[in-house]
């Protein structure tokens, strides 16, 4: 069953994007608490969404989105930050209902894209995204300000 993610949900969602950290293989980058999660999902003015995907009453997928906009279109889009399914789930069709979830979301609120970045070693999921129409980007570098030099750039 793919649903919206719940509070009772937390711990095991923060599990899952730890997995998926250790999946693609920099599980020391990954520092998500449940406190961060359930503030960013549930606080005061949530700025992260997500479906789950449970099975006999267990979490075992995850898509963890957020509102982008793009100014050409004039319209919102989700970008989706983590979609994972438990390796003993994968096959089951769970991950295309999740992204099914996200594309209904799309459909309803009138937004124009679902995106996501996918790591070019990851040839599985690039042939399941491409199999359900998506395409890459690949005239586009994604580019990024973090630590040291994120101090220096916002001091």
């Amino acid at each position: 069953m793919i649903r919206r993610v719940e509070p009772r949900d937390v711990d095991a969602v923060v599990g899952l994007v730890h997995e998926l950290a250790l999946y693609e293989k920099a599980p020391e980058e990954c520092h998500l608490t449940a406190e961060q999660l359930r503030t960013a999902l549930f606080g005061e003015s949530p700025a992260l969404f997500g479906h789950v995907a449970e099975v006999d009453g267990r979490v075992v997928g995850i898509a963890l989105w957020f509102l982008n906009f793009s100014t050409w279109d004039g319209v919102h889009g989700i970008y989706l930050e983590d979609l994972y399914v438990t390796p003993d789930q994968r096959g089951n069709g769970l991950g295309k209902q999740l992204l099914k979830a996200l594309a209904q979301e799309c459909v309803a609120k009138g937004y124009s894209r679902l995106q996501w970045w996918v790591l070019n070693w990851n040839a599985p999921s690039i042939g399941f995204y491409k199999s359900l129409g998506a395409v890459p980007m690949d005239e586009w570098t994604t580019m990024r300000v973090a630590g040291e030099a994120l101090a220096e750039l916002g001091s």
